[in-house]
């Protein structure tokens, strides 16, 4: 393992339950929070804690297909990108958040077998329809969990 996967995976793990200079992780937003609550959304347009989190889920599940495979099998407009509340609560919080935290340590188990060469190898994004080398996905993970972790601020911050 190279020094810049290295680098990727602490800040994967620092995102998600570490000390990030923002101040918050995942998990100190989603331990802040009644899990009675996750289904809810504070403004009828803005998104709820489950449906965040879900979202999350298949696109770090779409990176894991990625870095396997070379290639991806969804794009923005799949139906599974933001699952409503109603198929969300039908598969529970607690299942939710299992696949969302078993993305994860298959996502840093899979970059722990590789070596920073692996950042300039390419996948095709179908979602982007062309080639891109993976620090592109990569780069793009840590920017979209950050983006989502602001989100789910604001989506706490009404709930309470």
């Amino acid at each position: 393992m190279g020094i810049l996967i290295e680098y990727i995976i602490d800040e994967l793990k620092n995102i998600q339950n570490g000390k990030i200079w923002i101040g918050s992780s995942y998990e100190s937003k989603l331990n802040s929070i009644d899990d009675n609550l996750v289904f809810e959304r504070p403004i009828k347009n803005m998104h709820s804690i489950a449906e965040i989190i879900s979202h999350l889920t298949l696109w770090r599940s779409e990176a894991i297909l990625k870095i396997k495979t070379g290639t991806g099998s969804k794009t923005d407009d799949c139906e599974e990108n933001w699952l409503p509340n109603s198929r969300l609560k039908e598969k529970g919080w607690t299942k939710i958040k299992l696949e969302y935290d078993n993305t994860l340590t298959e996502l840093i188990a899979l970059l722990k077998e590789k070596d920073d060469s692996f950042l300039k190898k390419e996948y095709y994004d179908t979602d982007f329809k062309d080639s891109y080398e993976y620090r592109f996905l990569l780069n793009g993970m840590l920017h979209h969990d950050i983006y989502h972790l602001g989100q789910l601020g604001l989506v706490i911050k009404y709930l309470k």
